[in-house]
C-alpha cells in the first residue's frame, strides 16, 4: 500500500491565511477561492458559516466562490446535493504525479494543510497569538482527513455523474482529470468508513516543534529515498522539508509507514 500526503486548503497564495482549529478540536479545512459553483456563504459546519468565519479572521478581504475538494463532509452545503457521495478530484500535472507513481485502488490518501488555533474574541473569531505553548500559537501542517481509494474515475461521463463535485465541471475536461472515490470501509478496520475527517491531535501534526510549518518531524519512512520523484530534503539543520510548490507526495511502503498511517485514523 502506498500512502499519499495531499496538501489541500488555504495556503499563502490561495486564501492567504491558515485554516482554523476550532476550540473543540475540529480541523476545518477552508477550500481555496476559485470560480467554481460553490460559495463560502453556502457552506456551514456545526453551526459555523464559512463566510462569517472568514470575515472575522480576514476582515476586509472579499471571499465568494470556492473549490470544495476533497469533498468529505456530508451536509456541508446549505443546498444539499441529491445523492451526495464523498470524492477527491485531481487534474493536470498533480494528477500526472499520482498516475506516474502508480497510485491505485487500496492506496491511502492523507489530506493535510496549514492550520492554526482560533478562539472567540470581542469581535468574533480570531487566531490565537503565539504563546508559551508552541503548538497552540503556531502555524502548523496537520493531517485532517483520509480516503482509501476504492475506485478511480477518468471517464468524463462517469465523472459527470458527480455533478456537485467541482471536477465534474467542463473546465477540467482534457486536463488528465480524475475522481478518486473511497472504499466502503478501511481494508484494515472494516468498522470504519473508507473516508473521513479527523480532529486535532498531537500525533497528526507534521510540523516539528519550534520550526516553520513546512519543516516536519523527520520520520524515516517520509525521507526522500521512500518518496516518488526526485525529492530532496531541503531542511536547514534538523527536520524534513520538501521545498517548492507541490500538492501530492507519494510514499512507497517501508518499515513503520503503514503502522503510522493507520494509527492516525484508528
Amino acid at each position: 500500500m502506498k500512502v499519499i500526503l495531499s496538501r489541500k486548503g488555504f495556503d499563502s497564495s490561495n486564501g492567504g491565511c491558515p485554516s482554523p482549529i476550532l476550540p473543540d478540536g475540529t480541523l476545518l479545512s477552508l477550500p481555496i477561492p476559485t470560480n467554481d459553483r460553490d460559495t463560502y456563504e453556502d457552506l456551514s459546519w456545526q453551526g459555523v458559516n464559512y463566510q462569517d468565519l472568514l470575515q472575522q479572521l480576514r476582515p476586509g478581504k472579499p471571499f465568494s466562490h470556492c473549490h470544495v475538494d476533497p469533498d468529505l463532509r456530508p451536509g456541508l452545503r446549505s443546498d444539499a446535493a441529491e445523492g451526495w457521495k464523498p470524492a477527491f478530484g485531481q487534474a493536470g500535472s498533480a494528477q500526472g504525479v499520482l498516475s506516474n507513481a502508480g497510485v491505485e485502488k487500496g492506496d491511502l490518501i492523507l489530506f493535510f494543510g496549514w492550520f492554526r488555533h482560533v478562539e472567540q474574541g470581542p469581535d468574533g473569531w480570531r487566531f490565537v497569538r503565539k504563546c508559551g505553548d508552541f503548538f497552540r500559537g503556531a502555524d502548523l501542517h496537520v493531517i485532517y482527513g483520509y480516503l482509501q481509494i476504492g475506485e478511480i474515475l477518468t471517464d468524463p461521463e462517469k465523472i459527470a455523474a458527480y455533478s456537485w463535485h467541482p471536477h465534474a465541471s467542463d473546465r477540467f475536461w482534457g486536463k488528465a482529470n480524475a475522481l478518486y472515490l473511497p472504499a466502503e470501509h478501511l481494508s484494515w478496520n472494516p468498522e470504519l468508513p473508507g473516508y473521513g475527517t479527523l480532529d486535532y491531535r498531537a500525533d497528526r501534526i507534521l510540523t516539528m516543534e519550534h520550526m516553520p510549518r513546512g519543516t516536519w518531524n523527520a520520520k524515516p519512512f517520509l525521507m526522500p529515498e521512500h518518496v516518488y520523484g526526485n525529492r530532496k530534503n531541503a531542511a536547514k539543520g534538523n527536520g524534513l522539508y520538501y521545498a517548492g510548490i507541490w500538492q501530492e507526495l507519494v510514499i512507497e511502503e517501508s518499515d513503520g509507514l503503514l503502522d503510522w498511517a493507520r494509527s492516525l485514523i484508528d
